[in-house]
C-alpha cells in the first residue's frame, strides 16, 4: 500500500497524482516502462509453475486496468509501484497468492473496487490479504491517532491470521521509502519517523534483518538528511584509512581456515549509519570513539563447524571479555541464530565476527520469509514458528482488548528486540523481553498460572513478584487456587500478553462484582419501598422488560451494573419497579410489606451491604478518611465509581451528604474482616537523631506494617511524620497509637480524617 497507516486528504499520498490532474492517458514511453517492470518481475518467478504464473499475469492485467491514468509523483505509471512491491516479495519466493495480493494491494483503496469483486475474480485468500492492507479511509474517527491505531490494529490482525500480509506490507513500505525523494519534503519526517518507530521494529521482531537494516537507514536518511550525509562522509573516510588493515584481516583469516582444511564463506559487514548514529547518541560518543564499525560474517557448513571456526579465530586474535554470545544454543526471540565474538585485531582495532551456517544466514536475513525461501530444503521452520507465535499472541490480546489504542499500547511493548533467556525448573529455556518480571514469566507459561500466581523463587531464593529477570535465572512460581491478579501488577509487567490478561481479568471481575453489588442495592431499595425481595426474572419477565425499556438498558445484568457503579440510583429504580408491580395487580400481603416496619438500619440488617475487605473494584475505601473495621461508616454511590465507603465523621462525606443525600446507603462491617486495612496517622516528634528509626521500630512491635512515610522538609525542633500503616481494625489502630504515645520523643499522635467544613 502507498501509506496504509496514515489517513490522507488526497487519493494517493505516497507519490500518486489524481487522474483528474493529468492528461487522459499516459504516453507510450510510460506504458513501455510499466511493461518492462512487469517483464522484470516475470524473470524472478522461475520458482512458480505455469498455472501460478498465469494467475499472477491476470492479477497484473486487472491492477493495470484499475490504475490506468494514475501516475506517481515521479511521473511513472502508478502500476510500477505494485509491480515493485511484488518483485520484492518474489525475492522472498512468496507464493502466487501473495504476489497477486501485492499487485492488487491498492485497488480497494484507490480504485473503488469492492472486496466481493476481488473474491469472485481471484479467490477469498487474495481478497482477505488485500483487505488487511487497505486503509480505513471511509470510516470516521475522532482523532488522527485513533485512525492510526485502528488502521494498524486491522493490519496486525490480518497479518496474525496470514503472515504474508505483513511481508507484503514491509515490501510496500520498503519501496515507498526507496522512492520517497519524489514526495514533498514536508512529508519526509513523519513517514520516516513512522517507519523507524513501527515498521522497522516489526521487521526485526519477525527476524527480517535485511529489511530491518534497509528501513532503518532509509528512515535516518529522510529524517535527518544532513546528519546522514555527514556521517556517511565520516564512514567513507574511515573506510579509506582502514581499508588495508581490514583487507589484511580478511586474508589472514581465510589463510587460517585453509590451513585447518575448513570450507568457509567470508564476507565483510559494516555497521549501518543509523546504528552508528543511535550508538553515538545513547552512549554519548563521538564518531572516533565508535570502535566496532566493521565486522565479518563467517558462513560454514554445519553447526559443529561454527564452534570449530570460533576456536580458530580465538587462536588468531584475543577476544574482548564479555563480548561473546551464543545465539545458536539459545536463539533470539525472532529465531536468529549465530555465534558472536569481538576480537582485538591489528592496531587494537575491535572487529566483530558472526559465525553461522548457510541456513542460519538465510533465517538471519529473511526471518519468517525464510519459510518460503527454504521450503524445498526444510529450513526456516524455527523462524516461522517463533514469528507466528508472536503473531498468534496478537489475536489473544485482541480477544481481550477491543479498544484500538489500548491494543496498540500492548503491541508496542513487544516490538523491542532485546531479550533475556531464563529457565523453568525443568530446564526449558524461555525468552522474554528485556525488563520482564516474574509475573511476565508466569503469564508466558499460561494465563491461568499468571492469574493465580502468589509467590516466586529465582535460583531457589524467594523474591517479590516485581523482580526483573536476568539471563540464566531459574524461575519457579507458586500459585494459589482462587487467587486473583493484582491491579498493581500493571505498574511493572513488561509484555503485552501479561498486561492484556491482567486488564481483561480486572474488567471481567469489575463487571461481575458490579452486578452483584447492584442486585444487593436494588434489593435493599425495594425493601425500603415495601417489596420483600427481587421479583423473579422468569416469573415477572414482563415487568422486567418494561423496566428495562424505561431505563434504556439492554439487559437485566447491564441495569445491575449501572446501579452497582452508581450510574443509576437504586431508590429511583426501585420506585419504578414498585409502580410496575402495582400496575400488574400484585397483592400487597403476598409480596409487599408495610413500609412503617422498616427503618434504614433495619433494612440494612435484613440483607443490606456488609463489608469484610474481600470486595474488589466495585467497592472503594475513601482515601480522605481511610475507614477501618470498627469505625462508623456510610456508603456513597459515586457516579461511575461504584460504592465508596467513608468514615461517618469524614468531612468529604458530610459535604456530599448535604449535596447528594439520595446517593447514600446504609453499610456495616462484617464480624470477621478477611484482610488488613490502611489508616493514616500523624506523629509529632521532637527532632533528633534516630527518631524515625525508633518510631518505625515501635510500629513494627505493635504489629502495624508501614506502607508509606512522609516528613516535613523544615528542620525545626519539632517535626510531623505522616505514616500510612496497615492495621486489622479500630482496636488494633488504637493500640498502635497508645504504643506510640509511650515513646519519649513523641509529643502528639492523631489520625488523619478529612475535617468537617461549613458551607
Amino acid at each position: 500500500m502507498n501509506d496504509a497507516f496514515h489517513p490522507v486528504t488526497g487519493p494517493h499520498e505516497q507519490g500518486t497524482v489524481a487522474p483528474s490532474a493529468l492528461p487522459p492517458s499516459p504516453g507510450t514511453a510510460a506504458l513501455n516502462a510499466a511493461a518492462a517492470s512487469f517483464a522484470g518481475l516475470l524473470d524472478k518467478l522461475d520458482y512458480l509453475d505455469a498455472d501460478s504464473i498465469e494467475r499472477v499475469r491476470q492479477a497484473y492485467r486487472y491492477a493495470d486496468t484499475c490504475h490506468l491514468g494514475q501516475l506517481r509523483n515521479s511521473g511513472e505509471p502508478y502500476i510500477t509501484h505494485p509491480i515493485a512491491v511484488a518483485a520484492i516479495c518474489a525475492g522472498w519466493k512468496l507464493d502466487a497468492e501473495a504476489l497477486m495480493a501485492a499487485l492488487l494491494h491498492d485497488v480497494l483503496e484507490d480504485c473503488g473496487v469492492g472486496k466481493a469483486d476481488l473474491i469472485e475474480r481471484f479467490g477469498a485468500p487474495v481478497a482477505e490479504m488485500v483487505d488487511g492492507l487497505t486503509k480505513l479511509d471511509k470510516l470516521q474517527f475522532n482523532t488522527r491517532e485513533e485512525n492510526q491505531a485502528e488502521s494498524f490494529r486491522k493490519m496486525l490482525l490480518a497479518m496474525a491470521r496470514d503472515v504474508r500480509v505483513i511481508l507484503i506490507k514491509l515490501a510496500d513500505r520498503t519501496h515507498n521509502m526507496r522512492t520517497m525523494g519524489d514526495m514533498p519534503r514536508n512529508k519526509w519526517g513523519r513517514i520516516a519517523s513512522e517507519t523507524l518507530d513501527i515498521y522497522a521494529p516489526i521487521a526485526h521482531r519477525l527476524g527480517m534483518n535485511q529489511s530491518y537494516r534497509e528501513l532503518q537507514d532509509l528512515s535516518f536518511h529522510y529524517q535527518h538528511p544532513w546528519r546522514h550525509a555527514t556521517l556517511a562522509k565520516a564512514v567513507e573516510r574511515s573506510r579509506g584509512r582502514r581499508r588495508e588493515m581490514i583487507e589484511k584481516v580478511r586474508v589472514d583469516v581465510e589463510a587460517a581456515f585453509a590451513r585447518q582444511g575448513m570450507r568457509v564463506r567470508l564476507s565483510g559487514r559494516e555497521k549501518t549509519l543509523q546504528a552508528i548514529y543511535r550508538k553515538m547518541g545513547t552512549r554519548h560518543l563521538s564518531f572516533a570513539q565508535v570502535s566496532d564499525l566493521y565486522g565479518f560474517r563467517v558462513i560454514v557448513d554445519s553447526v559443529i563447524d561454527c564452534y570449530t571456526a570460533l576456536g580458530v579465530l580465538h587462536q588468531m586474535y584475543k577476544p574482548v571479555p564479555g563480548k561473546f554470545t551464543d545465539h545458536i544454543a539459545i536463539p533470539k526471540l525472532n529465531g536468529y541464530q549465530s555465534l558472536h565474538t569481538t576480537l582485538v585485531g591489528p592496531a587494537s582495532l575491535n572487529i566483530e565476527f558472526q559465525l553461522r551456517t548457510e541456513e542460519m544466514h538465510v533465517v538471519a536475513e529473511s526471518g519468517v520469509a525464510a519459510h518460503w525461501l527454504y521450503k524445498a530444503k526444510g529450513g526456516g521452520e524455527e523462524a516461522e514458528r517463533l514469528g507466528t507465535q508472536w503473531l498468534q499472541s496478537l489475536l489473544d490480546i485482541q480477544n481481550e482488548t477491543r479498544d484500538a489504542a489500548e491494543f496498540w499500547d500492548h503491541v508496542k511493548v513487544d516490538l523491542f528486540p532485546d531479550a533475556v533467556y531464563i529457565f523453568t525448573p525443568r530446564g526449558q529455556i524461555m525468552a522474554l523481553p528485556s525488563g520482564a518480571t516474574v509475573v511476565d514469566f508466569a503469564y508466558a507459561i499460561h494465563s491461568d498460572v499468571g492469574d493465580s500466581t502468589t509467590a516466586a523463587r529465582i535460583n531457589n531464593e524467594e523474591v517479590p513478584l516485581r523482580t526483573e529477570l536476568k539471563n540464566g535465572d531459574v524461575v519457579e512460581v507458586e500459585t494459589t487456587e482462587g487467587a486473583r491478579p493484582d491491579p498493581a501488577w500493571l505498574g511493572f509487567v513488561r509484555t503485552g500478553r501479561a498486561r492484556s490478561k491482567i486488564r481483561h481479568h480486572i474488567k471481567t471481575l469489575a463487571q461481575t462484582e458490579s452486578v452483584v453489588l447492584g442486585e444487593k442495592l436494588l434489593a435493599q431499595a425495594l425493601r425500603a419501598e415495601g417489596v420483600q425481595q427481587l421479583p423473579d426474572a422468569n416469573q415477572y419477565a414482563a415487568q422486567w422488560d418494561k423496566l428495562l425499556r424505561i431505563t434504556g438498558n439492554r439487559s437485566r445484568e447491564e441495569l445491575m451494573t449501572d446501579i452497582g457503579l452508581g450510574r443509576r440510583i437504586a431508590g429511583l429504580v426501585a420506585k419504578r419497579m414498585t409502580d410496575l408491580l402495582a400496575e400488574a395487580g400484585w397483592r400487597p400481603d403476598a409480596l409487599l410489606l408495610t413500609r412503617e416496619r422498616y427503618s434504614a438500619h433495619e433494612s440494612m440488617s435484613q440483607g443490606g451491604i456488609t463489608l469484610d475487605g474481600s470486595e474488589s473494584s466495585a467497592v472503594h475505601y475513601a482515601k480522605c478518611c481511610r475507614p477501618v473495621p470498627g469505625d462508623p461508616i456510610v456508603g456513597y454511590l459515586g457516579r461511575g465509581e461504584g460504592l465508596v465507603v467513608h468514615h461517618a465523621r469524614c468531612g468529604v462525606a458530610q459535604k456530599l451528604l448535604r449535596k447528594d443525600s439520595e446517593r447514600f446507603i446504609a453499610v456495616d462491617w462484617s464480624e470477621e474482616p478477611v484482610r488488613s486495612f490502611q489508616a493514616a496517622i500523624t506523629v509529632t516528634v521532637s527532632n533528633g537523631k534516630g527518631v524515625l528509626a525508633r518510631i518505625a521500630s515501635e510500629l513494627s512491635e505493635a504489629g502495624a506494617d508501614i506502607v508509606r512515610v512522609d516528613m516535613d522538609d523544615a528542620m525545626t525542633q519539632t517535626m510531623d511524620l505522616h505514616f500510612l500503616i496497615s492495621v486489622r481494625d479500630l482496636s488494633h489502630l488504637e493500640a498502635v497509637i497508645r504504643a506510640l504515645h509511650r515513646v519519649p520523643s513523641v509529643q502528639r499522635v492523631f489520625r488523619e480524617i478529612a475535617p468537617v467544613t461549613s458551607g
